[in-house]
């Protein structure tokens, strides 16, 4: 880490797969990092304090909200936004099963529909529930996630996953 006379260290971070730099306060979170300094917006600034998920991202492969992590923490891990889920089978559930309405949250249920599928390619219904606890939709009844979710896993079994 190298400072620049700002109060602000250049830091490297892996993020959906590529190096970049970024010039970070030691208090800002990783969210702030991917939005203003990565121009990554697809992780959203909802609640800031944990509770809604839009700001969803995987690190190492599981579901972090990224208001809660300061940037900092994110250096030498590996980072997947959203932007890094381009064309994957959840993502093509989701529109097959019109798994949004707003979208506003969409992100961050793909991200946590994604790590799911990885970390529990065969969940059964209460561990998909317990799942998406972690996120919250203010548009649908969850059904159609839950749908969404349920058919990415039974591609996924049948070999079509990614």
């Amino acid at each position: 880490m190298i400072s620049n006379g700002t109060g602000k260290c250049e830091v490297e971070l892996r993020v959906n797969g590529e190096h970049h730099r970024a010039f970070i306060r030691s208090a800002d979170t990783l969210l702030q990092a991917l939005r203003e300094q990565l121009e990554l917006t697809g992780a959203k600034a909802g609640c800031e304090n944990g509770d809604c998920g839009t700001c969803t991202v995987q690190i190492n492969g599981w579901p972090v909200k990224s208001c809660m992590m300061l940037a900092i923490e994110a250096v030498g891990q590996s980072v997947t936004t959203i932007e890094g889920l381009q064309g994957t089978p959840i993502q093509q559930a989701f529109v097959h099963h019109f798994a949004f309405q707003c979208g506003f949250c969409t992100p961050g249920f793909l991200i946590v529909c994604h790590a799911l599928a990885q970390i529990h390619p065969d969940a059964d219904e209460d561990v998909i529930r317990e799942w998406l606890q972690s996120n919250i939709c203010r548009c649908t009844s969850y059904q159609e996630i839950r749908g969404a979710m349920k058919a990415a896993l039974a591609q996924a079994q049948q070999g079509g996953g990614r």
